[in-house]
């Protein structure tokens, strides 16, 4: 019998909140766990993008390695920072209820007039182009680091806005006066869901975590990966997929831009709850409607032709 668990976290702000969330859960079930705090790549460099590590994972390799080596029992992520292809030996038994998954902008004036042209920190790659889509003559500018340190760079730099998780906000308690929720951008596969790893071979500890995970959120976010494997994208491209059930539904919106923002397909469509191949379905309309044309190029760029 199971009575004590080590949970293995990076130690930014965020990511403990959710350890302790994790740690809430298996506590209700009378379990007692104790936090295990472990540096990652991507907190160590602050400097480079997201999208030019060149190596997936660059958020959870560390814990998966912890994993791996059994100093820790599982490990708790923001999903849509875990590579499509686990780590052999791992699996996600749970992930919890999703909070929202929508962007949020983040301004330092009120009233600015979009049409002028605005200066907005992000260093993600689909915010990126989705937003110069919509906003061609903006600029874009790189921000990392983890949401407090990003939040002191926006205040600390001559920036118009910046483009945060609603997400990651609420769960700090982050409320900016100056913001607006972007319900026009199509999130990344699995944003705003917190996901617990643990080990293939640990049954007991396996059957416990799928006890506690949100039957709803996995198969909305199970479609959203797969989706994302069949464009055999990551961090590195500019790909959204988002899957929310509506009405005894699956509302299925996913979409591709191109790098510099100028050309954008998107695909939205509903298909029944137990449809299991909702992510082929809507990555074959993605593809009819032109977005097969964007995807070569995107490859070609990133020298995967």
């Amino acid at each position: 019998m199971i009575t004590k668990v080590k949970i293995g976290t990076r130690d930014s702000e965020l990511a403990i909140w959710q350890a302790n969330f994790s740690k809430k859960k298996l506590q209700d079930l009378g379990i007692n766990s104790e936090i295990v705090k472990i540096k990652s790549e991507g907190d160590l460099n602050q400097i480079t993008p997201l999208y030019d590590f060149g190596v997936s994972g660059v958020f959870t390799k560390s814990l998966d390695q912890a994993l791996l080596n059994d100093k820790i029992d599982i490990a708790v992520h923001s999903l849509k920072d875990v590579p499509i292809n686990l780590a052999k030996g791992l699996e996600i038994p749970c992930v919890f209820q999703r909070a929202n998954p929508y962007d949020v902008l983040v301004l330092k004036k009120r009233n600015l007039d979009f049409n002028s042209p605005l200066t907005i920190a992000t260093s993600s790659i689909r915010r990126k182009t989705q937003w110069l889509n919509k906003y061609p003559n903006h600029n874009i500018v790189s921000l990392r680091g983890n949401v407090g340190t990003r939040m002191k760079k926006l205040k600390n730099n001559n920036w118009d806005g910046a483009i945060f998780a609603k997400a990651g906000l609420d769960r700090l308690s982050i409320d900016p006066e100056n913001k607006t929720i972007l319900n026009w951008m199509i999130p990344s596969a699995a944003q705003g869901t917190v996901a617990v790893a643990s080990k293939e071979n640990n049954l007991e500890l396996n059957k416990i975590l799928k006890s506690i995970s949100c039957q709803n959120t996995f198969h909305c976010v199970d479609q959203e990966r797969k989706f994302l494997k069949l464009m055999n994208g990551g961090c590195s491209m500019p790909i959204s997929s988002f899957a929310c059930i509506e009405e005894k539904k699956l509302n299925f919106k996913v979409g591709l831009t191109c790098i510099e923002g100028k050309d954008s397909i998107t695909a939205n469509e509903y298909y029944e709850i137990e449809d299991a191949n909702a992510y082929k379905k809507i990555y074959d309309l993605l593809m009819s409607k032109g977005g097969k044309e964007i995807l070569y190029k995107l490859k070609k760029s990133n020298g995967k032709n």
